[in-house]
């Protein structure tokens, strides 16, 4: 729709008059006011586009993106995807420890608080490697993904309304995602346990956050490393599938829901 130029106004419409067609037609639906099914909304469009269904967004389970509780997302009954982004630039990273001798790092676009926060303070220090705008391309041939490999922990403040795929990127290339953000459901985190593969930490950790990093001894590194190079296949979309990819993970992320969700 967006493509086609449809404006947020009718994207509403076309939205509201296909469910109401599926819920007029179609006997499934009804069983459960829409319960046990799922729609999947990976952007700031597909939020405003169900704006007109309150229904659905109370009841169906929503697959999306950028699962901040500020656009609605009930974390009982939604799941956050991963954002990748492929194919990946460069081969995964792993098994590299003694490369990666910068503490910290990120670079991105300052569209929230908490990145002008964290760029403010952080990006003239010698040890944490903090840009406060995207690396340009001109500076050399994939310098951006180059870090990634050469560094223990990479930063990854929330974003505005959309997170940016720089968590599945860390994990893509062997780099410890430094979680920054309040209110955010990590995909897949009734699966798997974030904390033995990344940090996650509160917005106002941003003024301590060189200390907590060095505060986490080589021997803790070296086990988050470790479990990080263990959960890498499951951020990895494949055509067809293969076992314990990503596509797996969201299906049995869904089927976990059928205990929950009883209209």
């Amino acid at each position: 729709m967006r493509g086609k130029g449809t404006s947020y106004e009718n994207m509403t419409i076309i939205v509201q008059n296909y469910v109401e067609s599926l819920i007029s037609k179609y006997p499934y639906w009804n069983r459960t006011l829409g319960a046990d099914h799922f729609f999947v909304t990976c952007h700031d469009v597909g939020v405003r586009a169900t704006e007109g269904l309150p229904l659905l967004v109370k009841n169906s389970i929503r697959a999306v993106c950028s699962p901040s509780y500020d656009v609605g997302f009930i974390p009982h009954k939604d799941i956050a995807l991963p954002q990748v982004l492929q194919p990946f630039a460069l081969p995964r990273g792993g098994d590299d420890i003694e490369n990666r001798t910068t503490l910290g790092f990120w670079a991105g676009h300052r569209n929230s608080k908490i990145r002008v926060i964290l760029a403010r303070t952080w990006e003239n220090d010698t040890e944490l490697d903090i840009s406060n705008n995207r690396i340009n391309r001109a500076s050399g041939h994939l310098v951006y993904q180059k870090r990634f490999y050469r560094t223990k922990f990479c930063i990854c403040p929330g974003g505005s309304q959309v997170n940016s795929a720089r968590i599945a990127d860390s994990i893509h290339y062997g780099c410890i995602p430094v979680i920054l953000s309040n209110y955010y459901d990590l995909p897949f985190n009734d699966i798997l346990d974030w904390g033995k593969f990344s940090v996650i930490l509160e917005e106002k950790d941003v003024y301590q956050l060189k200390q907590i990093l060095k505060d986490i001894s080589d021997e803790q590194f070296v086990t988050l490393h470790n479990n990080l190079v263990k959960i890498q296949k499951h951020f990895q979309w494949n055509t067809p599938p293969i076992p314990y990819d990503a596509f797996h993970m969201v299906m049995y992320d869904l089927w976990l829901r059928h205990y929950v969700i009883k209209y």
